[in-house]
């Protein structure tokens, strides 16, 4: 039996967040597991007159080649990646059986990956950063991700159909009335210089002239809900440390603390020491990875617990993020590197957010009075 939330999101990716029409060459991507989700966007783009391709990820003949293999065997690009940045649009699934399965595999023989698919990542960047590249990423309720968060997979399938506001009548009329509020907030921030950003063990400024914020309504992670922009490459200083785990490989890193001059990271620490050097070999990815491409604030405040799940956890409302790596070209960045490292601050308690020396944000909150001027 077709499950209908299933169906409805597939409606939403196709006609909403990547505007399929006829003749685009439509790429679709999952998991094994997720082979319901490929079947659901298929029906909804084949609809539509696309043309469609599905790439099936097999995580663990990924780690077989990554754990046994030699490096001409496993330091090789990935087709899949490659051939669905070269479409017109690429909708695709996060949701495994089991998240752990890459945790075992040696740091540096992920490093070499990463690497490798660096020409495919710079090719996905531009495209996207273009428009030419219409993408969407979204969740696909397993067991896996399920158990991961704490959940049964009844509890979890709710958290994931509920963020979307696929229970509404009209989830795209939803998704449009988030839009037009963060739209407000992103006007206010276009034009600023500078974020002095204050909570528990953080205080660091961010230096944001000449860059444009991004108004994520649906239209490339879905469920969505944030503002962002990358950050001029050398014009960070201080220190921040992110309250949640981050999250990389199925390996969690608690309490990362970086320590930033001139917008490099020169100091990295976690709370859990034994897992000291393999943060290290994710920061020392390349010369890119010692800096920052993405300083975000979450505005979905449907979501409203960590779930080990980047999709949903940079967009919990009452929070900021950082991304260590590749900037966003749309926004004006300009730091390239292999890796996109989301990491998430909770700003519920003690958080402050200043724009050019006003208070906009405070213990979680907008101040919408600011608005009101």
């Amino acid at each position: 039996m077709r499950d209908e939330r299933l169906e409805k999101l597939a409606e939403v990716l196709v006609q909403y967040s990547t505007k399929v029409k006829k003749g685009d060459r439509v790429a679709i991507s999952a998991e094994d597991v997720a082979l319901p989700f490929v079947k659901a966007v298929t029906r909804a783009a084949v609809k539509k007159g696309a043309l469609v391709e599905y790439y099936i990820d097999v995580p663990e003949v990924d780690a077989e080649i990554l754990k046994n293999g030699s490096e001409e065997q496993y330091a090789r690009e990935n087709i899949r990646f490659g051939a669905c940045a070269k479409s017109d649009v690429w909708i695709s699934a996060w949701g495994s059986e089991n998240t752990k399965t890459l945790q075992s595999v040696d740091g540096e023989r992920l490093k070499q990956r990463r690497l490798a698919n660096r020409e495919n990542r710079k090719i996905y960047s531009e495209r996207m950063g273009s428009g030419a590249l219409r993408w969407c990423g979204t969740q696909f309720p397993t067991n896996g991700d399920a158990q991961n968060a704490g959940m049964s997979l009844e509890e979890y399938e709710d958290f994931v159909y509920s963020a979307g506001f696929l229970y509404e009548k009209d989830p795209v009329e939803k998704w449009k009335e988030m839009a037009a509020w963060q739209e407000k907030w992103v006007q206010y921030l276009n034009g600023k210089k500078e974020l002095h950003i204050l909570s528990k063990d953080t205080d660091i400024w961010v230096n944001i002239a000449g860059r444009k914020w991004i108004n994520c309504c649906g239209q490339e992670n879905f469920p969505d809900g944030e503002i962002f922009t990358s950050p001029v490459e050398d014009g960070i200083n201080g220190t921040i440390t992110f309250s949640y785990p981050a999250i990389m490989n199925g390996n969690e890193f608690e309490q990362v603390r970086l320590t930033v001059e001139k917008g490099r990271i020169i100091e990295a620490s976690c709370k859990n020491e034994d897992m000291q050097q393999t943060l290290l070999t994710y920061i020392d990815t390349d010369e890119g990875s010692r800096y920052f491409g993405e300083v975000a604030i979450g505005t979905n405040y449907g979501i409203k617990r960590h779930t080990k799940n980047i999709l949903f956890d940079e967009k919990i409302g009452g929070s900021m993020h950082m991304a260590i790596g590749e900037a966003f070209l749309e926004a004006g960045g300009k730091n390239e590197s292999a890796i996109h490292w989301d990491m998430i601050n909770d700003m519920t308690a003690e958080g402050k957010i200043y724009a050019d020396g006003e208070l906009f944000y405070e213990n979680g909150q907008f101040k919408e009075e600011l608005l009101e001027k």
